[in-house]
C-alpha cells in the first residue's frame, strides 16, 4: 500500500478529551465569497466555477472535469501569505450529489509540487451534507506522538514536507484522479488556531492494557479479559449457525455456473464478454480475498513507555508479543529507526486462545472468512496461513539483489530496478525460485504477484537522468544513436541543446518527438522487466498464473507492456467505487484485471486515522464495501479484488512506517466490525448472479 492521500473525514471522531481545550477555535475567515465576482485571487484548472448559495451561506460552486488533478486554486496577489500562529486551514464543503466524493487540500510554500514544499491531504464529501475538511498544518515542529500517521485530537495528518507558514504562496482544493465529473460547493475558508499543545490536550498514559484509545468509548470495546473470552464463545456458535453459501464448489467457484475446460490448476477465460477466473474443476471464479492475513503487525515501544496503561514483562506468558526491529521506513527518527516493539493483537490472541493460540487463531481466522463469503486468501498472508490453507490463495515475491537501481530517479518505498542490468534476471530467478518452491505443486495458489508499487514514474526522467554508466540509459542512449545518428540530429528533434550523449536529458516540456522516444524506452524497460519476471515464473510454476505488478497508477506505456506479458494484470485502487468505463472500451487493455488492495476507514471506533479512503462511520464504510465490491463485479475487466487489511493496524502505528489506519475486519482486540460482516455476507452471496446478469 502506497500512501498517497492520507484521508480525514470532517466528521472527527479521535478522542478529544473533555475539559481540554477546542483545538479547532481562534478562527479568522481568509476568503469570502460575498463580493459581487469571482474572488481575484482564484485560478481555474479543470474546473467551472460560480458564485452560489447554499443553505444561505454564500458560496463557490465548483465542477470539476475527468482529469487528473482538477482544482480551485487560490494565490496571493503579491508576496505570500503569512499564517503564523494557526495550526491550521479549513473549509467547508457541501456536497450535492447522492455519493461521497473524495476530495483533496494541498498547502504550498515557494516550488510546491505535491511532495516538496507543501503539506496535503484529503477527505470525503459526504453526500448531501456539509462537511468540515480540517488539514493540521507540518511547520516541522516537534511531534510529541511521534510514529503515527494519525494522532489523537487531530487525526490525519497531512503529507508532503514541512512549510513556513509565514510564506504560503498558495492553497488548492482539488479532486484526485476523479472517474467522472462531480460537483462541490465550498464556503467557510478560514484558519483554525492551535487551542493548546498537542501533548497537554491527551493525558497520558492513552492506551489501555488491549492496544486501544483509553479517552473514547464506542459499541464493542473491550474493557476486561473476560469480554475476550465471551466473545470467541459467541462467535464459535454463530459459525456453527452460518450456513454456507450456495451454488459454490470446492473452490468457491460457480457450482451453478457452466462448466468450462477442468486443466487442475486456476486460469483465465473469457466468457460472454465477461472475464473470469476458472477454478481447477473449470468452474467460474471471481475472486474475493482479505490480505495480510497474519499475526506479525507491531509497534515501537521504545521511547514510548509512558503512552501504555500496561506493558507486560518480556519473559512472562507475553513474550510472543515482544521483538526488536530496525531499518524502519519513515516517521522513526526520533530513536534512528530501531528499537523495541509490542504487538497488542498478539498479547489479546493469548488471553483470548491460551497457549496454543497460533493454531487457534488461524483455525479461526479461516472459519470467519469462509462465513463472511469470502474465497481467497489475499496478498502478504502469513506463511502458516498459506502452508494451511482449505481455499485458493495468491503468493508473491519482491525482487531483491546485488543488481543496480535507476539512480536519476525516485520512489517511495525504493528506487526502481534497472531491467537492463545484466545482474537483475539471475536475482528475479532467485527470488522466484524461493517463492515457487513452496506453492509451486499447490492447485489452491492462483498465481503470483511479483514486486509491489514499484517507481514506474522514475523510468522516463530517471533513466537519462542517472550517471553515464547506468545500464538503463547505456540502452536509452544505444537506441536514441541508432535512430538519430548524430547527437546534432537528436538535440534538433528533441529542441534540446546537449553538448555531448552524457549530458543528454529529457526537457522539462517534451516535444512530440521526444515525447515518442521516451514513452517508446518505457514501453521497452516495462516490457523487458515484465517478461524476465514471465520467464522465471514459466520456469519454476508453469502452470499457475503471473499476476503482475499490482499498479498504484496507470502509466500507459506499462500498462501496455503488462497487458502484453501478463496473464493478469493487478492495480491497487483506492477510490469510492469502479467507473466500468475507465477499463472497458476504448480502455479495455485486453487482459483480465485484478485489485490487490482497496479499504475503507472510520474514526468512530477510537482509531486516529481512516486510511486512504475515508468513511464516516462504520455503517457507512460498509455501505461502502458493498458499492465498491459491485462496481468491481460489474465491470467485465476484473476478475475480482482484494481488501486491504485482515486486522487493523496499531492505535501507535506499525513500525516500519507509522500506519495506523482502521481498515480491518478485525480490530487489534480481534473483534470483528459487525456492520462490515454483514455487508460482506450480502455483497459475497450474490455476486455470481449479479456478474453473470442474473441477479441485477
Amino acid at each position: 500500500m502506497l500512501l498517497l492521500f492520507p484521508a480525514l473525514c470532517g466528521l472527527l471522531a479521535v478522542g478529544q478529551v473533555e475539559g481540554n481545550p477546542n483545538p479547532f477555535g481562534n478562527e479568522k475567515a481568509i476568503l469570502s465569497f460575498d463580493g459581487p465576482g469571482l474572488p481575484d485571487c482564484l485560478v481555474r484548472h479543470n474546473v467551472e466555477v460560480a458564485l452560489f448559495e447554499q443553505d444561505g451561506r454564500k458560496s463557490l460552486r465548483v465542477d470539476f472535469a475527468v482529469t487528473d488533478w482538477p482544482n480551485v486554486y487560490f494565490t496571493p496577489k503579491s508576496g505570500t501569505w503569512d499564517w503564523s500562529g494557526f495550526a491550521g486551514i479549513a473549509v467547508d464543503i457541501y456536497n450535492p450529489e447522492a455519493q461521497a466524493v473524495s476530495v483533496a487540500m494541498r498547502i504550498d510554500n515557494a516550488g510546491g509540487d505535491g511532495a516538496k514544499n507543501c503539506n496535503q491531504q484529503s477527505s470525503t464529501a459526504l453526500p448531501k451534507q456539509w462537511t468540515t475538511f480540517r488539514v493540521h498544518l507540518d511547520t516541522g515542529g516537534p511531534n510529541p506522538f511521534w510514529g503515527m500517521r494519525g494522532v489523537p485530537v487531530k487525526g490525519p495528518l497531512p503529507t508532503g514536507a514541512a512549510i513556513d507558514l509565514a510564506k504560503i504562496t498558495a492553497f488548492q482544493v482539488f479532486l484526485p484522479m476523479p472517474s467522472e465529473k462531480h460537483t462541490l460547493i465550498i464556503s467557510n475558508v478560514r484558519l483554525f488556531g492551535h487551542g493548546g499543545k498537542l501533548e497537554d490536550l491527551v493525558p497520558l498514559p492513552f492506551v489501555d492494557r488491549f492496544g486501544q484509545y483509553k479517552h473514547a468509548d464506542w459499541p464493542g470495546k473491550i474493557k476486561d479479559d473476560k469480554d475476550l473470552i465471551a466473545a470467541r464463545k459467541k462467535e464459535e456458535s454463530e459459525f456453527r449457525k452460518t450456513p454456507k453459501l450456495r451454488d459454490r464448489d470446492k473452490f468457491g467457484g460457480w457450482a451453478k455456473g457452466p462448466k468450462l475446460k477442468a486443466t487442475g490448476w486456476f486460469r483465465t477465460e473469457k466468457v460472454d464478454g465477461k472475464w473470469w477466473l476458472v477454478t481447477p474443476e473449470g468452474r467460474l471464479f471471481f475472486s474475493l480475498g482479505v490480505d495480510c492475513v497474519g499475526t506479525w503487525d507491531r509497534t515501537f515501544v521504545e521511547k514510548r513507555e509512558p503512552w501504555f496503561e500496561w506493558l507486560p514483562a518480556e519473559n512472562s506468558e507475553f513474550k510472543p508479543a515482544f521483538g526488536y526491529e530496525k531499518g524502519a521506513h519513515s516517521m522513526a527518527d526520533i530513536i534512528g529507526g530501531k528499537g523495541r516493539v509490542f504487538g497488542f493483537y498478539n498479547a489479546n490472541l493469548i488471553r483470548k486462545y491460551g497457549p496454543d493460540w497460533p493454531a487457534l487463531w488461524r483455525e479461526n481466522s479461516y472459519a470467519r472468512l469462509r462465513a463472511w463469503g469470502f474465497n481467497t486468501l489475499g496478498n502478504w498472508c502469513q506463511g502458516d496461513v498459506l502452508d494451511n490453507s482449505r481455499m485458493p490463495f495468491v503468493a508473491s515475491t519482491g525482487v531483491w539483489g546485488d543488481y543496480r537501481r535507476i539512480e536519476g530517479g525516485g520512489g517511495y518505498w525504493s528506487k526502481m530496478h534497472d531491467a537492463y542490468d545484466p545482474k537483475f534476471e539471475p536475482a528475479v530467478r532467485k527470488c522466484v525460485e524461493n517463492v515457487t518452491k513452496q506453492y509451486g505443486g499447490n492447485p489452491l495458489c492462483i498465481g503470483y504477484f511479483v514486486d509491489n508499487e514499484i517507481a514506474w514514474e522514475a523510468v522516463e526522467r530517471g533513466t537519462l537522468a542517472s550517471p553515464a554508466d547506468q545500464p538503463c540509459r547505456v540502452e536509452m542512449v544505444k537506441r536514441l544513436k541508432e535512430k538519430y545518428g548524430t547527437l546534432e540530429k537528436l538535440n534538433a528533434a528533441w529542441g534540446a541543446s546537449a553538448k555531448d550523449w552524457d549530458e543528454l536529458r529529457a526537457p522539462d516540456d517534451m516535444n512530440e518527438a521526444c515525447r515518442e522516444d521516451v514513452d517508446a524506452f518505457v514501453y521497452a524497460f516495462a516490457r523487458r522487466y515484465f517478461e524476465v519476471c514471465r520467464d522465471a515464473l514459466r520456469v519454476h510454476a508453469p502452470r499457475q498464473l503471473y499476476l503482475g505488478s499490482r499498479f498504484s497508477s496507470r502509466p500507459p506505456q506499462v500498462v501496455r507492456a503488462a497487458a502484453d506479458v501478463c496473464d493478469v494484470v493487478s492495480y491497487n485502487l483506492y477510490y469510492s467505487s469502479i467507473n466500468g468505463a475507465d477499463w472497458t472500451g476504448e480502455n479495455d487493455i485486453g487482459k483480465p484485471i485484478i485489485i490487490g488492495e482497496f479499504h475503507f476507514g472510520a474514526l468512530d471506533r477510537g482509531m486516529f486515522h481512516t486510511g486512504l479512503v475515508a468513511a464516516e462511520n462504520q455503517k457507512h464504510r460498509a455501505e461502502c464495501y458493498r458499492k465498491y465490491v459491485r462496481s468491481v463485479a460489474d465491470c467485465p475487466s476484473f476478475v475480482g479484488c482484494h481488501w486491504f487489511q485482515y486486522i487493523d493496524e496499531p492505535l501507535t502505528g506499525r513500525w516500519f512506517d507509522g500506519e495506523n489506519y482502521n481498515i480491518g475486519f478485525v480490530s487489534q482486540s480481534d473483534t470483528p466490525y459487525a456492520e462490515m460482516v454483514e455487508a460482506a455476507k450480502e455483497v459475497h452471496a450474490e455476486i455470481y448472479e449479479r456478474r453473470s446478469g442474473e441477479g441485477k
